[in-house]
């Protein structure tokens, strides 16, 4: 039985099959998606012509430290196929997304390719998503608003702190807070409400965004479509 870390392994080397020599390439964020990056790396070094654009400050400094051309959307709109991680895959490809950080970037990157393949271990297939806590990402200025709003809507929100203790800050120099939603039967609605309350920045709910999931365990890889 291969551990968590040998199975996020395999799935990211089955991702490379997806990805195809003058691609531009959405490089994810999070362990399962850094090992995608190295695996893409090694290809890239073995002679592979690739652009990558990345979802995070650490994803980017790890594609240019292994020698990947990392471009923005100044310079390609589009993007042909993002390998990602995900907190929770539930039915139809719904994910949380955000565990790490970099949801909004994540989103954005997500939102601009024409495939957008996830990449994680068996364990975070769920039937209903809920079990991971849903980050969102909020003006710092608006966030005991939208941690009201959020608390009347029985979302349960605390603000995510850093390591050291202090106030995590995203890339983009915004608070998260983490929504102890519990099992989710409509993620749809959920998601809606919290895009209506104004200091919402993003969140971590992707719907109707991923085009497959590789899934591996302990029998190996397995494709999950929509």
């Amino acid at each position: 039985m291969p551990s968590v870390d040998d199975a996020k392994v395999m799935a990211a080397r089955k991702s490379l099959e997806f990805v195809k020599p003058g691609m531009v390439v959405g490089l994810g964020s999070g362990s399962t998606a850094t090992h995608f990056i190295r695996l893409l790396g090694e290809q890239v070094q073995a002679g592979l012509k690739v652009r990558g654009i990345a979802s995070s400050q650490a994803s980017e400094e790890l594609a240019v430290s292994l020698g990947i051309p990392v471009i923005d959307f100044r310079t390609a709109t589009e993007i042909d196929v993002a390998i990602d991680g995900a907190d929770e895959v539930g039915p139809e490809l719904a994910l949380i997304k955000g565990g790490g950080g970099a949801l909004l970037r994540e989103k954005i990157v997500a939102s601009a390719a024409k495939q957008f393949v996830i990449v994680a271990d068996g364990s975070k297939v769920v039937k209903h998503l809920g079990r991971f806590p849903l980050p969102v990402e909020v003006i710092q200025l608006a966030e005991p608003l939208v941690r009201h709003r959020l608390e009347t809507l029985g979302l349960k929100p605390s603000r995510r702190k850093a390591k050291d203790g202090s106030d995590y800050i995203t890339d983009e120099g915004n608070f998260i807070l983490d929504c102890a939603c519990g099992e989710m039967n409509d993620p749809g609605k959920i998601a809606a409400e919290i895009r209506a309350i104004v200091g919402v920045v993003e969140h971590g709910l992707f719907l109707h965004m991923a085009t497959r999931a590789l899934i591996a365990d302990g029998s190996g890889v397995r494709e999950l479509l929509p």
